[in-house]
């Protein structure tokens, strides 16, 4: 099951970096990885935190059978918080 990249929160490319929410996803090491299927590069980038929540809220089950382990939260380059485990 594949999700949109798209929700309504969902910011076009042309925008600022620092204007943006998104997730850095993370493997077993913590090393950066992509989910080629459900966030291919650069991932979706979202207006707000809870979007971006909800987002990752939908998709969590996709991301872990890519590969991925965990996540952080960042606004623009700052760190919100993680990594946040993708294991039940």
């Amino acid at each position: 099951m594949t999700h949109s990249l798209e929700p309504s929160g969902f910011l076009p490319e042309r925008l600022s970096a620092q204007a943006i929410w998104r997730w850095r996803l993370l493997d077993a090491a913590g090393e950066p990885v992509t989910a080629q299927e459900t966030a291919p590069e650069p991932g979706p980038r979202f207006t707000s935190q809870s979007d971006a929540e909800s987002w990752v809220g939908e998709v969590w089950q996709e991301l872990a059978a890519e590969g991925v382990d965990a996540v952080v939260l960042l606004e623009g380059d700052r760190e919100v918080y993680g990594p946040m485990s993708l294991h039940p």
